[in-house]
């Protein structure tokens, strides 16, 4: 792991406001109040001097779904909750240095979905909604529009540049915001090869979970999705005894073990809970896969702690 690592974060965040008035401080009312406020953010931006320095490691933290108004959204609730206005206060990311903005839509969609968009971020080309890693000439599932119309991902050109890579994040990991960094599909929704239709089986088409393995050697992958990894039927090791947590996978194919078998000349460790994420000794291991979860994580983080 002491290569360079760019991760791919995705944050699923649902705020929400109570609606409670909150009486404005006295200063407030005050002109001096504003126009010292005014200065100090003055001041601290004439502060800052250039980065000339070259980054050693990337991490590209994406909350999926964060428009300007769910992030106004998230700034009232959090002064709601400090029972001061909502409106002032400040984010984490409102004190980042260098903030843009950037446009959200799809080739064939003004409301874009997360397919589209992850194609964009992750491989700088729009596309059409519901598909990944390809380019707005490829169709919304029709398998035979994939080929040549292929996009390559920063998380790939990294990799091909001799870094370690990564993705972690809260939902699946064959979901569509993390699945652009490495796969190459018509649809978002063809998680497992259960998911493919007979025209994109019979037309060579491949589906995320597998390309998961097989496209990009992702150094770390964190999140959930295990129900794809495995044949049908299989019990998951969390619930056991669960009909709906059950392996998906019609191949027969067991992707866990095919990752394994792929990484056995190196020290690879796969994980499905948090005692074994934790003991993981990062600085001997070479690739770290965790599915944490047999669909996504959000439901799980509160009891990590």
């Amino acid at each position: 792991m002491a290569r360079l690592v760019a991760l791919v974060v995705v944050c699923i965040v649902l705020p929400f406001s109570r609606g409670i008035p909150v009486k404005p401080a006295l200063e407030e009312k005050t002109q001096e109040y504003w126009n010292q406020k005014a200065k100090r953010d003055l001041d601290s931006a004439l502060k800052m001097e250039p980065i000339n320095h070259q980054a050693k490691n990337l991490i590209l933290f994406l909350g999926d779904g964060m428009g300007v108004s769910t992030v106004t959204a998230m700034r009232i609730l959090k002064g709601e909750l400090l029972n001061t206005s909502g409106e002032a206060a400040t984010l984490i990311t409102d004190t980042f240095p260098y903030l843009a903005l950037s446009k959200t839509y799809n080739v064939d969609r003004r409301i874009p979905d997360s397919a589209g968009t992850g194609t964009a971020y992750h491989c700088g080309v729009k596309a059409n909604a519901k598909t990944v890693g390809v380019s707005g000439a490829a169709e919304p599932s029709k398998c035979s529009t994939t080929f040549g119309n292929e996009v390559t991902s920063v998380l790939h050109r990294a990799k091909e540049q001799g870094k370690s890579v990564g993705i972690v994040t809260t939902t699946r990991v064959q979901h569509a915001s993390p699945a652009a960094s490495y796969a190459h599909s018509v649809s978002r929704d063809w998680y497992s090869d259960a998911d493919l239709s007979k025209d994109a089986i019979d037309g060579g088409c491949k589906d995320i979970a597998l390309q998961l393995i097989e496209n990009t050697d992702i150094d770390v992958i964190l999140g959930g999705g295990r129900i794809y990894m495995t044949p049908q039927g299989t019990p998951d090791p969390e619930y056991p005894s669960s009909t709906s947590s059950k392996g998906l996978r019609k191949d027969n194919k067991n992707l866990i073990s095919m990752w394994q078998e792929k990484h056995k000349s190196k020290v690879a460790k796969y994980v499905w809970n948090k005692m074994e994420l934790d003991a993981v000794d990062l600085r001997t291991t070479d690739y770290l896969m965790g599915n944490t979860a047999y669909l996504r994580l959000l439901e799980r983080l509160m009891n990590w702690g």
